[in-house]
């Protein structure tokens, strides 16, 4: 039910195609469902208005907690696959989340495991293990508000942010405060991501240390201390990010674990 084109002031992916629709280029909204795709791909468009019976989709794009399941931990489906796939055969793969997997089979896979709802497709099927690496990195960028809308405000407010408090033990009670008080879901996904990144960085096959890590994950996480953060903001934020990051791998395991292990049964991947 698509309303008339309308001009695009953010970039937001379609959700036919997969691509990002650029700023300033025109694109059509439906406006019962509110799906946003580029004109060109409105003939390929299907009728996601119409209800389906006996099926529930995860939405395009949300909050994260609107992947999140009912009970603890509340660490949505699609991440806990991700990442057991990823463990349990991509811990010998030298530069595991730096090399990027082929851009049009993350599109793919992640559209594949975003409309399946409940019951996802099996990754063992993904033949490079780069690509499913590259299906969980898409998902936290994509996030309606991403994980630093839980994460980078509170950071950002502690005086002169929590990675420049001189004393590493000021810092990591402050750290941890922020992350007790983060929305569940956020904190138990940030905390089942902590310790999957923290074993991806014990493997000298991956070469992957806490600071590469750091650097990939930064931006995803941490996010920017502005909504449109200009060039320059973005450049100056880049540092900042990776050392939230970093501090965050710098907490103890038991620390992360007491969020996601008391049911540890819940995380066994549909």
């Amino acid at each position: 039910d698509p309303v008339p084109p309308l001009q695009i002031i953010r970039p937001e992916p379609c959700h036919v195609c997969g691509s990002r629709i650029r700023f300033g280029k025109t694109a059509i909204k439906c406006c019962l469902c509110q799906l946003l795709l580029h004109t060109k791909c409105r003939e390929q468009c299907p009728s996601l208005c119409t209800p389906k019976p006996h099926h529930h989709a995860w939405p395009r794009e949300g909050v994260l907690a609107d992947f999140a399941p009912s009970t603890p931990p509340l660490v949505p489906t699609l991440v806990v696959q991700c990442v057991t796939e990823v463990e349990a055969r991509g811990l010998t793969e030298t530069g595991l989340y730096r090399v990027p997997g082929a851009e049009q089979l993350v599109r793919e896979w992640k559209r594949k495991l975003l409309r399946a709802g409940g019951a996802l497709p099996a990754l063992s099927s993904v033949a490079d293990i780069h690509v499913v690496c590259g299906v969980l990195k898409d998902f936290l960028r994509g996030l309606k508000e991403p994980l630093g809308e839980g994460i980078a405000s509170p950071l950002t407010v502690l005086p002169g942010t929590a990675t420049d408090i001189p004393d590493d033990a000021a810092s990591d009670t402050a750290l941890r405060h922020v992350v007790s008080k983060l929305p569940p879901a956020n904190r138990d996904t940030l905390a089942f991501l902590m310790l999957h990144l923290l074993r991806v960085s014990h493997s000298p096959d991956c070469k992957m240390d806490v600071l590469n890590l750091s650097r990939v994950f930064g931006p995803t996480l941490v996010g920017h201390s502005s909504a449109n953060p200009t060039p320059l903001a973005i450049m100056e934020d880049t540092p900042r990010q990776c050392k939230v990051v970093a501090r965050l791998l710098s907490l103890p395991p038991d620390f992360w674990r007491c969020f996601v292990e008391t049911e540890q049964e819940n995380l066994v991947p549909a």
